[in-house]
């Protein structure tokens, strides 16, 4: 009974030591040690001392001994991303964007079951987004505009019931809209603006009360627009433009004073713009040009 006590104390006063040195286990060590590796960690803007505590990292944020926050936000990364990534299991937050990130998503991302922001933006990530996207249950931002990122946009993300902001602009997507996506009754903001987007948009998208902003310009969209659309009542934001739709009736039958931007083909119906606004969405503009990329 003594030593299971003493054993017991001394494992509870070497956890305490750990966590007061900001240390994490050794597999989500490890794998932030593969990112430094796998990005070129030398090179970042702001790298890391890897003979220094974890959360003294740039951007690596650590509770409870665990790894829950990660932003390299225009660091500098260039290279890919490791496997080992999913071993940062208890990650809220991913933010990588606005770097030079090559090669596909690894398989084992969709392990990061906790992650309720999920921002890989202005990359160069090619490949399709995993299936298996629905894991993210906690998901409230995935943003991944301005990649490369080619096949389908997958039917799980309807499953994604926490999400908020959904931005896939200037990619090389194909197929048709999602009808799941007329699931996520949380949603503020689409974006898919700036790829090869083809077919109908889905009637579902009318069952999005919460939506604000939605970006579909620069596809081959085409027939009917859904008459569904007069129940977005919280739409600010409509861009439709540069598609190959049949008609704009029932855009017509909207009241267009509720836009702060609305852009379509049919220039009778009076194009709108809000300078912020309209800058802050056709953001996917400046997309990264790698020659190599497109090959």
């Amino acid at each position: 009974m003594i030593r299971s006590a003493i054993f017991f104390f001394c494992l509870m006063f070497c956890s305490a030591i750990t966590l007061a040195n900001g240390q994490v286990s050794k597999s989500e060590k490890a794998a932030l040690v593969d990112l430094y590796n796998s990005t070129n960690g030398e090179g970042w803007n702001t790298t890391w001392n890897l003979d220094a505590p974890v959360d003294t990292w740039k951007g690596v944020e650590v509770k409870d001994g665990h790894v829950i926050g990660l932003t390299l936000f225009m660091n500098n990364l260039k290279g890919v991303l490791p496997e080992s990534i999913g071993e940062l299991k208890h990650l809220n937050s991913l933010n990588l964007a606005f770097n030079q990130i090559t090669g596909v998503l690894p398989r084992d991302i969709v392990k990061l079951e906790k992650l309720k922001v999920f921002r890989l933006e202005m990359n160069r990530i090619k490949g399709e987004i995993p299936t298996k996207v629905g894991n993210f249950k906690e998901l409230e931002v995935f943003s991944m505009f301005n990649n490369f990122l080619s096949g389908p946009i997958p039917e799980s993300f309807g499953e994604l019931k926490n999400l908020k902001e959904l931005n896939l602009s200037s990619n090389n997507l194909k197929g048709a809209i999602p009808k799941s996506i007329g699931q996520l009754s949380k949603l503020e903001a689409l974006g898919l603006f700036e790829n090869m987007l083809e077919g109908q948009i889905p009637a579902e998208i009318g069952n999005l009360g919460q939506l604000k902003e939605l970006v579909l310009s620069n596809n081959r969209l085409g027939g009917e627009i859904p008459e569904e659309f007069g129940q977005l009542a919280s739409l600010e934001i409509l861009q439709l433009q540069n598609n190959q739709f049949k008609s704009f009736n029932v855009l017509r039958a909207m009241d267009t004073r509720q836009f702060l931007v609305f852009d379509t083909d049919d220039k009778t119906l009076n194009p709108k713009f809000n300078g912020l606004q309209f800058e802050r969405t056709r953001m996917a503009d400046t997309k990264f040009e790698d020659d190599n990329e497109n090959e």
